[in-house]
């Protein structure tokens, strides 16, 4: 004689946590998906007296023509607070930080 098991459904409990665990997961996960501004090794630069910017290898100096952002105020992620900031500001030949040009 062979037993027939069911399934059984999964208590409440259960399903709240499994759909906890899938919340956290989306949640945490959507940190990560952000664009970063250069890949691992490299650090941003900003274009002199321009709205353009490039990414460098930690271990070199900026090409001519550009700075590295002011301290605290370089992009991490692509939207980022200072990614925005940029594309209204840059800085001169002498360092200071200015307005682009309306026509940038």
């Amino acid at each position: 004689m062979s037993r027939i098991s069911r399934l059984r459904r999964p208590s409440r409990a259960t399903a709240g946590l499994a759909a906890t665990a899938a919340a956290l997961a989306l949640l945490t996960g959507a940190c990560s998906m952000e664009d970063a501004t250069c890949g691992g090794g490299e650090y941003p630069v900003l274009a002199v007296n321009s709205a353009g910017s490039a990414c460098v290898p930690d271990d070199e100096e900026p090409p001519k023509g550009y700075v590295r952002y002011p301290e605290g105020k370089e992009p991490k992620h692509v939207g980022d607070t200072w990614d925005t900031y940029w594309q209204t500001h840059t800085v001169d030949e002498k360092g200071r930080t200015v307005d682009l040009p309306d026509d940038e």
